[in-house]
């Protein structure tokens, strides 16, 4: 460090130059940007890597513009999935079981241009919330009751409740 500052207040005016020309003599000095963000996004591929895409994108990537953050909840009866879809209407949401395969598709349609008071169009806007089709897929064991899965929407989460089938209780047989 002290090297860095003697080469600094070392730089002088070269000889016969203009105001803004100066003499480094050596100095050099590596830029580097920095991206904090970067170390995150590198973490992420592995962890994706290493335990697999949780969220089905290859198969469905072709289909998919985007894809809802879910929550998998495992109850003693009955497993339970909460999705985020704001904004898709409820006659825009498909869902399937098949072979043990729960498969829940849909779209968000584009929203209308909004106009403020007086019939003003935005002039500019930032659209953050993607569009379009999505796409999820889950393995169910063969404990769940595929007869009685039902769905709701409320406040922009989908709730998905596949009840489990009783457990099979052993049971005493009399000889007769």
């Amino acid at each position: 460090m002290a090297t860095l500052w003697r080469d600094l207040l070392s730089v002088r005016r070269a000889p016969g130059a203009g105001s803004s020309t100066y003499n480094l003599e050596g100095l050099v000095m590596a830029v580097t940007r920095y991206e904090p963000w970067g170390v995150i996004s590198q973490l992420q591929q592995d962890i994706n890597r290493v335990f697999g895409n949780l969220n089905d994108a290859e198969s469905s990537s072709a289909t998919a513009q985007w894809s809802p953050a879910v929550d998998v909840r495992e109850y003693g009866d009955r497993f339970q999935l909460l999705l985020d879809v704001p904004g898709v209407e409820p006659k825009d949401v498909e869902i399937t079981l098949d072979n043990g395969v729960l498969t829940v598709s849909g779209a968000r349609r584009e929203e209308k241009a909004v106009e403020t008071r007086g019939g003003e169009q935005a002039q500019q806007q930032r659209i953050e919330r993607p569009l379009g089709r999505f796409h999820r897929r889950f393995i169910l064991p063969d404990t769940v009751d595929a007869e009685n899965v039902n769905a709701t929407g409320r406040l922009g989460v989908l709730e998905i409740v596949i009840p489990k089938q009783p457990k099979a209780q052993p049971r005493r047989i009399a000889v007769k």
